[in-house]
Formats: C-alpha cells, sequence, structure tokens
C-alpha cells in the first residue's frame, strides 16, 4: 500500500471540484483530486452558468475560453431556430433566464444588465477547468475510488483504489465535490433533511423523426407535465408530477424518453435514438453544516434540488470559490481554523434560499386550474420592472450579500468587474485577480495603501473614474469599502479576513 502526503484531498473532479483545488493551489496549497470515474461524465447536465459562476471564472483568466464556447452554442442555436447571422449577436447577452418556465425575466431591464449568465455547457467547462488545473500542475487522479477515511492524530488518513492499487493519502483536510449522493456526506455523518421527491424529469441529447413539424422550440407546459425541446438540436426536457421513479439509478432507455416526451407534448413524434440521456427528481436536501472537523462538503454534496432555474452548477462553484482561499490561509498558516467557519456561515444560507426557490418552482409547474391561475398572476408581477429584477436577481444571485456585520451597502456582496489603474497603466478588476490574490482598490490618495502595506495584497489599484475603495477577498466579495476618506475598520477587515496586523 503507497502512503502519500498533501494539504487537501479533494474528492470528485466535477467542475466544483476542479475549480476547488485551483483556487486551493494558487492560495499556496497542495491539492490531489481523487475521481472513481475514468473518464469525465458525458450526461447532458447543465447548459448554462450563471452570471456569478462566470465571473469567477472570468477572474482566473478563463473569459476568452468562455467566449468561444458561447459562439458555438450560438450557430447550434441559430441552426436549430432557422435564423440567420452567425452568432455573433450572442443571445446569452439578453436571455436572463427563466422561472419555472416563465420566460419574462429581462435581462435589459436588470440593475445591472452586464452580469449575465455564459452559454458554456457542462462538458465544455469541465474540459476549460481541467486545462487550468493541468496547466496549475494539479495532479487529478481519475479511476481512483474513496475507499474511507478517519481522522487520526489531527489529520484525514483517506483510503483509495485505483488501477495501481490501493493507497492513503494523509491530509490536513478532505472536501467532498462528489455529487448529490456523496460517498464524503454520508461517512462523516452529515445530516442531511430536506423534502421527498415528487415528480420524475428526463432531459436527454436524442434523434427525433421530424421533430420540426412536430414539435415547437421552447417549453411548454401541458395538462401533463412540463416540456421543453432545444435551444440545441434534440434536446429534450420532460418532467411529470405523478412521484418519483421507482428506480433513478436504472438506465435511461429509448423507449422510456420516447413515452414519456409523447405523453407530455401529445404529439406522435419517434425517438430513433438516444444519444445522452438522465433521470432527475426534486428531491431537495441541505447538509446541517458545510463542516465536520477536518471534512468539508461543497457543491451537490452539500445541496441538492430540481434543476428548474439552472441555479446548481453555480452555487457549487461559488462554494468552492468562497472554500478555496480560506482552506489554503488555514492550512498554510497564514489564518486560524476558525477562518473556516465563515465558509457554512456565508454559503448556507445562500442554499437554502435556492432550495426554496426551486421549490417554489416545483409548485408552478403542476397541471391543474389552481395553479394555471397563480401562474398568471406570477406571470404579471414578473412583466413589471421590479418584478423581473426581482425574479432575475433571484435566478443569478447577483444581489448576494454575505452578513460581514457592515452597514455599508456594499460589503458582502461579489463584485463584478471594472476599470482600474496599476502604476499608471490601465487595467480591470478581474485581471487583477487571475492570480487568487485579494485587492484593496484605494481611492483615498495612498493612506488605505499605507494601512495595507504589510499585507500580502495588491495595493497599487485606483478606480479609473473615481469611486469608493474597497477591500475585495480572493472569491470577489468585498470586505470593506468607504465612499470618502473614512477608513475606519480597514484595520479590522484586514485582520479578520487576512490576519494581517496592521496597528
Amino acid at each position: 500500500m503507497t502512503r502519500e502526503r498533501t494539504d487537501v484531498v479533494v474528492v470528485g473532479a466535477g467542475p466544483t471540484g476542479l475549480l476547488l483545488a485551483i483556487e486551493l493551489t494558487l492560495g499556496g496549497a497542495d491539492v490531489i483530486v481523487i475521481e472513481r470515474l475514468t473518464e469525465p461524465d458525458q450526461t447532458i447536465k447543465a447548459g448554462a452558468i450563471g452570471a456569478l459562476a462566470g465571473e469567477a471564472l472570468e477572474r482566473r483568466g478563463l473569459g476568452d475560453a468562455m467566449n468561444a464556447v458561447e459562439r458555438s452554442m450560438a450557430d447550434s442555436m441559430s441552426r436549430l431556430m432557422k435564423g440567420a447571422g452567425d452568432g455573433s449577436e450572442l443571445p446569452f447577452k439578453k436571455f436572463g433566464g427563466h422561472f419555472s418556465g416563465i420566460f419574462l425575466i429581462d435581462q435589459t431591464r436588470q440593475r445591472e444588465p452586464d452580469r449575465r449568465l455564459r452559454g458554456v455547457n457542462q462538458q465544455a467547462l469541465e474540459t476549460m477547468l481541467g486545462e487550468r488545473a493541468r496547466a496549475l500542475g494539479i495532479e487529478i487522479r481519475r479511476g481512483c475510488e474513496l475507499i474511507d477515511f478517519e481522522d487520526r492524530s489531527g489529520s484525514i488518513v483517506a483510503r483509495t483504489r485505483g488501477a495501481s492499487g490501493d493507497g492513503e493519502l494523509h491530509a490536513a483536510y478532505l472536501v467532498g465535490c462528489d455529487g448529490g449522493r456523496s460517498a464524503v456526506r454520508k461517512r462523516a455523518g452529515f445530516a442531511f433533511p430536506g423534502t421527498e421527491p415528487t415528480l420524475t424529469g428526463h432531459q436527454a441529447i436524442v434523434d427525433l423523426d421530424h421533430p420540426d413539424q412536430l414539435l415547437p422550440v421552447g417549453w411548454r407546459r401541458t395538462p401533463v407535465g412540463m416540456m421543453a425541446y432545444g435551444p440545441i438540436p434534440g434536446r429534450v426536457f420532460l418532467a411529470e408530477f405523478d412521484g418519483p421513479p421507482a428506480d433513478r439509478s436504472a438506465p435511461v432507455t429509448r423507449e422510456e424518453i420516447e413515452t414519456t416526451l409523447r405523453r407530455i407534448s401529445g404529439a406522435d413524434v419517434r425517438v430513433t435514438a438516444v444519444k445522452t440521456a438522465t433521470r432527475f427528481t426534486d428531491n431537495a436536501r441541505q447538509a446541517d453544516s458545510y463542516r465536520r472537523g477536518r471534512v468539508l462538503l461543497a457543491g451537490d454534496a452539500a445541496h441538492v434540488h430540481s434543476p428548474f432555474g439552472g441555479q446548481g452548477l453555480n452555487l457549487g462553484l461559488l462554494d468552492a470559490v468562497n472554500l478555496g482561499w480560506k482552506l489554503a490561509a488555514v492550512v498554510c498558516d497564514r489564518m486560524p481554523e476558525s477562518l473556516l467557519d465563515s465558509y457554512t456561515e456565508e454559503r448556507h444560507p445562500i442554499g437554502a434560499r435556492v432550495l426554496a426557490n426551486t421549490r417554489a418552482q416545483v409548485a408552478l409547474m403542476r397541471p391543474d386550474v389552481m395553479t394555471d391561475a397563480l401562474r398568471e398572476i406570477v406571470a404579471d408581477l414578473m412583466s413589471l420592472d421590479e418584478g423581473t429584477r426581482y425574479f432575475g436577481e433571484m435566478i443569478s444571485g447577483v444581489r448576494i450579500r454575505y452578513d460581514l456585520g457592515s452597514d455599508h451597502p456594499s460589503v458582502g456582496r461579489l463584485s463584478g468587474n471594472f476599470a482600474l489603474v496599476d502604476g499608471g497603466a490601465e487595467t480591470t478588476l478581474f485581471d487583477q485577480m487571475e492570480d487568487g490574490r485579494a485587492v484593496l482598490v484605494d481611492a483615498t490618495d495612498g493612506a488605505a495603501s499605507a494601512i495595507a502595506a504589510r499585507c500580502d495584497i495588491f495595493v497599487r489599484c485606483v478606480p479609473r473614474r473615481g469611486g469608493a475603495s474597497l477591500l475585495i477577498r480572493p472569491d470577489a466579495c468585498i470586505a470593506w469599502a468607504t465612499d470618502g476618506e473614512d477608513l475606519a475598520g480597514l484595520d479590522a477587515a484586514l485582520t479578520r479576513w487576512f490576519g494581517a496586523q496592521t496597528g
């Protein structure tokens, strides 16, 4: 049996696990990622990522890669819709998402319209994250399964099994990013309360006979359930509200997809082939805490819910960026272990709100006359400026604000990108954050920079067009802000988040 040491073992090489490993590495931690699957999962999953997750990737230098994927997706959508153009006018810039299949979220009417979802599917996302991880020298062990783990003398001992035999990994911490059926969560004894499933859903990429004649592109609610066709060729999304599947883990067959599609759509459509398919429910659960000692959870391992609104992937990626820099600071002895308490404190309420709005979406989809009436009222509210902003901000999460104990309206929010000047050169916030460090934006003629001079953070940036002074954490959370020359609280924020003794 081989025995190895590392700072952190990440279980799961999906998007959450990969991004967490990247964040940990940028923070100076040694990481080994283990993944049971030998190849990335090609099953159809999320078709886009939310605004905040897209911004997190852009901060790490993946903006060009996302733009290329969006152009390719726009071309596919254009072909399906038989529209003109080459995808240069990306539809994602105007699309604000939906709530329960009601497409009245208008991105152009949002308070921050440039903070938009990105048309990047999960497979493309995993590819770009994998490439970034390899460029950073992160070791990803595929075909390596976690067998068991224990806390032994103040460290985690994880037993693994792979093609080369059994092994032991000794680490300071272990993070479960291993999905909704997380072995890490179960073995560590996290409570996972929530609500039971009430529906059976399918998502698939299929070949259909004469789909243009039989299935309109877009979402439809029928007397049987809910369905969508598109926006890419052959993609079908189906939901029936007749209880959970008898066996969710059973293989999804062509006949099952065809029967369900015909029943919901009422169309005499034939499925000639299934390229990829998955089955889902609206099971909604959340771990009671995201940390038990030296074991932590992120992504679906910490929370599961229905896929309506496409919020799950966004939620997991933001877990990763919140946890990564904090855990790296702890294992590198820059910060005390108590910093990790802020991970659950900040992220658990966000997860709870997502579970609540996905439950509401399920309720609004049910095929009955009382739900018809409720949907009409919700649609009326969504058509108003404040309504479309409310639902848009709920789905995108751009109004997230962690409670950091400050009355300043910016503190606790996740910053979008904006223009800066660094030593006379024009730059942007996200460009300055590519290496994972925090940023001090100093609009006080150097007074804030002088206070923070002993910290290992950027202190050279000033806003290009004026504005507030900001201390921005590596996850883009604004930890301190002032609109003038009052620097009260900066000392405390620097000490709280970076252990800096400035006084």
